[in-house]
């Protein structure tokens, strides 16, 4: 079979064939949907067969103004002619132009550019523990996590999650984690020894199930911090860049973390993360401390500023927070019409979570064949990430189809 060029591997003409390939040639670390997908525009998806699915999961909060975005599109063809990387040993104007826009839409004074959400967890992990050590000269290490927390795959990330199913098989991880129960300021208190370093969580646990936290519980968290000389680090890799109706989750509880992490939408598919930290913090890095190669690469960059711009222009995180608060009171309603059918809906803005009141899959995949693209976390809750600029028009179809598709159920 010659492919489209005439040389290499032709295209997958179907999803049968496609499915065969992937078996056949990738790691099987993903149990993947039913679906092949072949296209993407907006908040629409469509497969192999020419199927067309409305997308609620954005790439797992990824593309957060929407698949193909024009703005963003342009950005991007106009840098590949430019200039796409060059490594961190030179100044880049790109890189500089958003870590300016990045910085003003919050309390922080300087920024590392990486490459995804873990690598920016373990940006923050490194400079809390250089800089106790370098900077206070005190030998502070422990890294305090919360039970059903979620930061990353690599061994340190891994190390510092609250989830032994994740960490299967994985063993020895390095030291210097320990995880303490959500909302259980008495534990915390408790778990903090000479050693520790800092204390780390996601306002909104994700994989967790989309739990905020409570407000007096995250002030509390930071009061403890500035009490005990600890650094308060918050993981906004999936609830940040306007996800929770504000630029960040952390902004909701009137907390300035001291570090705090971004990446999933930050780039709008193209992989960047980012370590953002106070001016006093940034001392516990220096020349050679910590890099990367490809991080805040010049397309990454000018791809993640037009991201920032259509945010901006278009008001996305106050959009997030008027249409996510319309969507909870819908599912609110479905709830109160089918008694015993959803325990609770939860979330901020569209970083929605709908716990049902029996595990989940098959109403998962009655949902993907009617058309909706969504995700099931702990078995029982139905986690929606939307993208930003997802019309309201497409979220009444998805709640029309969950109720009729819960009354089926019963």
């Amino acid at each position: 079979m010659e492919s489209l060029h005439g040389c290499g591997p032709a295209p997958a003409a179907s999803f049968e064939e496609i499915k065969a390939r992937a078996e056949k040639t990738l790691c099987r670390t993903y149990s993947r949907y039913p679906v092949g997908v072949r296209a993407a525009r907006g908040s629409r998806i469509w497969d192999f067969d020419g199927r067309e699915y409305i997308d609620l999961l954005a790439g797992i909060a990824v593309t957060g103004v929407g698949h193909a975005h024009p703005q963003v599109n342009a950005a991007m063809l106009r840098q590949m002619e430019k200039l796409t990387h060059v490594s961190n040993l030179f100044y880049q104007e790109e890189q500089v132009l958003l870590a300016e826009k990045l910085l003003a839409s919050n309390h922080c004074s300087k920024v590392f550019f990486c490459n995804s959400g873990a690598e920016a967890n373990e940006a923050a992990i490194k400079l809390a523990r250089r800089f106790q050590r370098k900077v206070r000269g005190e030998d502070r290490y422990e890294i305090i996590t919360l039970s059903s927390c979620f930061h990353g795959r690599t061994l340190g990330a891994l190390a510092a999650t609250g989830q032994a199913r994740l960490q299967d098989g994985f063993a020895p991880f390095p030291p210097g984690f320990l995880q303490v129960e959500a909302e259980n300021m008495e534990a915390l208190r408790a778990a903090v020894s000479p050693a520790c370093a800092a204390i780390m969580l996601e306002v909104v646990q994700g994989e967790g199930g989309v739990r905020p936290l409570s407000r007096d519980y995250v002030r509390a968290v930071e009061d403890l911090c500035q009490e005990r000389g600890l650094l308060f680090i918050i993981d906004e890799v999936q609830a940040g860049m306007g996800r929770s109706g504000h630029w960040w989750a952390f902004q909701h509880y009137g907390v300035k973390p001291h570090i705090f992490t971004s990446a999933k939408a930050l780039a709008n598919g193209l992989p960047m993360g980012a370590m953002l930290c106070t001016e006093e913090t940034a001392q516990g890095f220096d020349y050679g401390s910590h890099a990367t190669t490809f991080g805040g690469n010049a397309l990454c960059s000018a791809a993640a500023l037009a991201v920032l711009e259509v945010m901006e222009k278009e008001r996305l995180p106050e959009r997030a927070a008027r249409l996510g608060l319309w969507a909870k009171h819908r599912f609110e309603g479905i709830a109160a019409a089918l008694p015993g059918s959803i325990r609770e809906v939860r979330g901020l803005g569209l970083f929605l979570g709908i716990e049902l009141a029996a595990p989940g899959k098959d109403l998962w995949e009655a949902l993907l064949r009617k058309g909706f693209i969504l995700n099931l976390t702990q078995e029982r809750v139905l986690r929606l990430l939307p993208a930003l600029n997802i019309a309201e028009e497409d979220l009444e179809a998805f709640a029309l189809a969950l109720e009729e598709s819960l009354a089926e159920r019963k």
